[in-house]
């Protein structure tokens, strides 16, 4: 019966300090029904694909293409209207109001941009080529002739930007405060854009760990380009279209996961026991950087070696003698449903709270009395929390979402392997440890939704 008590907390909740900003909100999963249903739901999943004939599951997906697509540019005024935003944005966060509810910079770099636009790109497609703050000064500048950018480089400084980004946010001790945001923000543009400046966009694509993120997540959307044309299909089928990505790119992917896991799993009980922290006397995120920052690396590291053991016992299985980091390369992209389901899933209460202080910021952005958008005098409300069936639609929302993410990333990664292996039987074969390890995920992030919390 735990679920009950675990009910009867949320029904009357409390705050709790979350990193997107100051004033997040925790909602806890009902863990026994949640997480059973979820593991059977998933590995009902891993049957079906085996009775499912080879050429319908190709045809999964497969595109249904739509009309001509418009030519892409490169480096127009969107890029450099966000970019005069950031650096207003930089300015607000050193000079007004060091409450992050109410200071744009937090708002907008926590909650719209890591929670709200990267949930759009997973959806929509990739808005982010024309918002990023770079290419539109680049292009503005006349386009500067690029150096060629070294080819031993490949993704791995975008790999090492993942690690910083993520280190920030969990790691440091107010990554919400508006001036502290603002130097490591405004950093981080310089940074890229000498980047941009010396190697052109290439740099973007390959280096800058924003962008490398957020053309992976783009890859979900069910709408993109295909043969010169706009087409829709299954969530994934953009990057099973794609050719197999670089060493450094897959563990990028890999890392997308692990940050998202341990995202939420650094704010547990079982954490914080690990580092001998009382979780209801927490000393402070100060307390606790070197661990968390070795922590993450660890998480990394981790998932990285177990996918790798289970695609290489899957190719043993299969009698199939191609060396793993080839078999990363091929099967790291169908770990982006998780990733991206886990983001939606572990934000979702945040966003909630997040979006209404978002919300009032933007009807009154520079602090003057505005009312832009007509909200004056809305108070943000946690009111959604208080209701059992608004909360059960939120448990709902979250649980389906991580099923869902870990149904997709299956069938994703059968259809791979029926293009990577010379026969159906090989390429079933090859996807059973592949499957267990994807089952036993679903039953960590569940579980990761409905432990509980101190930090």
């Amino acid at each position: 019966m735990r679920w009950l008590i675990h009910l009867s907390c949320l029904l009357s909740p409390g705050m709790a300090a979350a990193h997107a900003s100051e004033q997040g909100f925790v909602l806890l999963l009902p863990t026994d029904l949640y997480i059973a249903g979820g593991v059977a739901a998933v590995a009902l999943t891993v049957l079906l694909v085996a009775a499912v004939p080879d050429r319908a599951a190709r045809r999964l997906f497969r595109p249904v293409p739509l009309w001509r697509a418009a030519r892409r540019r490169r480096g127009g005024w969107p890029s450099l209207l966000s970019a005069l935003l950031l650096w207003w944005l930089i300015w607000r966060g050193l000079t007004g109001s060091q409450d992050p509810t109410v200071n744009p910079l937090p708002l907008v770099i926590w909650t719209a941009v890591w929670l709200c636009l990267v949930i759009t790109q997973a959806l929509v497609g990739d808005l982010w080529r024309a918002l990023n703050p770079w290419t539109g000064l680049w292009a503005r500048l006349g386009r500067p002739r690029p150096l060629q950018y070294p080819r031993a480089l490949g993704h791995w400084p975008a790999l090492l930007g993942l690690f910083a980004i993520a280190g920030f946010l969990l790691a440091d001790p107010a990554p919400a405060r508006p001036e502290r945001l603002a130097l490591a923000a405004g950093g981080y543009w310089a940074l890229n854009m000498a980047g941009t400046l010396a190697f052109g966009p290439r740099w973007l694509l390959s280096a800058e760990a924003l962008t490398v993120l957020m053309r992976a997540y783009s890859g979900l959307a069910l709408p993109g380009r295909w043969r010169g044309r706009r087409a829709i299909g299954l969530s994934g089928w953009r990057h099973l279209a794609r050719a197999d990505p670089p060493v450094a790119l897959a563990l990028f992917m890999v890392a997308m996961l692990a940050a998202g896991s341990f995202d939420g799993l650094n704010e547990t009980f079982w954490w914080l026991a690990r580092l001998g922290v009382n979780p209801l006397e927490f000393p402070g995120r100060s307390a606790v950087v070197l661990p968390t920052l070795a922590g993450l690396a660890l998480a990394w590291a981790g998932l990285a070696a177990l996918f790798a053991a289970s695609l290489h016992a899957g190719a043993i299985l299969a009698e199939d003698t191609r060396p793993t980091p080839g078999l990363l390369r091929a099967f790291a992209p169908t770990l982006l449903p998780i990733a991206f389901a886990y983001h939606f899933a572990h934000y979702l209460p945040a966003m909630l709270v997040e979006g209404q202080y978002l919300l009032l910021m933007l009807n009154d952005p520079a602090g003057t009395g505005a009312n832009l958008l007509g909200l004056a005098g809305m108070q943000v409300t946690t009111g959604v929390f208080n209701s059992r069936d608004t909360v059960r639609v939120i448990w709902l929302t979250q649980a389906g979402a991580v099923v869902l993410g870990h149904v997709v990333a299956i069938l994703m990664a059968h259809v791979r392997a029926l293009a990577h292996f010379a026969t159906p039987r090989q390429a079933l074969l090859s996807q059973v440890p592949l499957a267990l390890f994807m089952v036993l995920y679903t039953l960590f992030g569940l579980w990761l939704l409905a432990a509980p919390r101190g930090a």
